[in-house]
């Protein structure tokens, strides 16, 4: 857990309410914004800082306000089957259609076992990880995908073609958390080079690579660079098929095509959020989410009981030497959330001047902040 020298901890009920009312002096529904926030701040208590209040300014603030993104969301099922659903978000809040999407394949699974349901022009819907949580707590599997504006590059490829496409899990466990995969197909995503950025740190070698094939490790410029189509991301593995890059690459695919291809919705470069003369356009994104009801196959505490055993029996097996401990999927977000939960969400020096500005902006004169 790394954080920036001059961050200052704000209480999480706080910024909670700080993000909720942003949202609102911005025109988005009291209710929608609630949902917003609450996504927004569930990265930051799980330490998923990329995808937290960092982004409230230039991911959605921002785009709302330059009017490519719509602050009322109009959320049509288009299509729907007993166990399915072709949904419309009409570029939308993608917090607030994907929450409802997910809510529609757990409803869906409860009757029938299963459900899934496909989205069109949506928003980035925050963290993946936030939508599967919802089915878990239902006592389900939860699974999502979502692409995203081009940023990776194919294997033996230089060109940004496909979005950082999470590939999602949340499985329920007999534990204090469950098991909880949110991660990019691709080697890392945006928002970590974003979080880089601010810090004013170099990235890994490997992680991204420029038109000539060699790798950028300069995280501001690389932000530059991929809006403007001269670096990429690796795909999850790395660059070329020695460390199994294409494996990442598959991956990143097929979340591409799940995303767009059920729904007939965008992919790839229709995601650039550029129309042809080179003005700023909608990202319309697509999702999918799955909704699994374990009770349809075993009774839910017995499936419990085993994810649990198989937890406990990697995180017991032997250690590498030097090493402390062997974490699964979801503990290090837990452990998190308990060093966190009376500390707040930490805001580098950047974030801090990005809230100052909105509340500011938004005259919201009764939040004073410790910055």
């Amino acid at each position: 857990m790394e954080i920036e020298k001059g961050s200052k901890w704000v209480k999480f009920d706080v910024m909670e309410r700080f993000m909720r009312d942003v949202f609102k002096g911005i025109g988005v529904p009291a209710a929608d914004a609630a949902v917003c926030a609450d996504v927004l701040i569930t990265a930051d208590k799980l330490g998923i800082d990329s995808h937290g209040v960092s982004r409230l300014k230039p991911i959605y603030y921002d785009r709302i306000k330059q009017g490519i993104q719509l602050p009322k969301t109009k959320f049509e099922i288009v299509k729907q089957t007993p166990t399915t659903a072709v949904i419309d978000g009409h570029n939308g809040m993608g917090h607030v259609i994907a929450v409802r999407a997910m809510e529609l394949a757990i409803k869906k699974a409860k009757k029938y076992g299963l459900g899934m349901t496909a989205v069109r022009n949506s928003t980035h819907y925050g963290i993946a990880g936030y939508h599967t949580l919802l089915a878990e707590k239902a006592g389900m599997i939860g699974i999502t995908g979502t692409n995203a504006r081009p940023s990776v590059a194919p294997t033996f490829g230089v060109e940004n073609m496909m979005g950082t496409n999470p590939l999602t899990f949340t499985i329920p466990t007999d534990e204090k958390f469950p098991f909880f995969l949110d991660c990019a197909t691709s080697i890392t995503q945006r928002g970590k080079i974003e979080v880089y950025a601010k810090l004013g740190k170099k990235m890994p070698k490997g992680w991204v690579i420029d038109a000539d094939g060699g790798s950028k490790t300069d995280s501001r410029a690389v932000l530059t660079d991929l809006i403007k189509g001269t670096a990429a991301l690796s795909p999850l593995g790395g660059i070329g098929e020695e460390l199994a890059g294409y494996k990442g690459y598959g991956y990143c695919a097929a979340v591409e095509i799940l995303s767009a291809a059920l729904q007939q919705g965008a992919y790839m470069k229709m995601l650039l959020g550029y129309d042809k003369k080179g003005n700023k356009m909608p990202y319309p994104l697509g999702h999918f989410f799955l909704a699994i009801n374990i009770e349809a196959f075993v009774p839910l505490r017995a499936f419990k009981k085993t994810a649990g055993n198989i937890l406990r029996e990697l995180r017991a097996s032997k250690k590498m030497p030097g090493a402390k401990r062997i974490y699964t999927a979801g503990e290090k977000e837990y452990l998190t959330w308990l060093y966190r939960k009376d500390r707040g969400v930490p805001l580098n020096k950047e974030t801090q001047r990005e809230v100052i500005a909105m509340r500011d902006e938004l005259g919201l004169k009764n939040y004073k902040f410790p910055f």
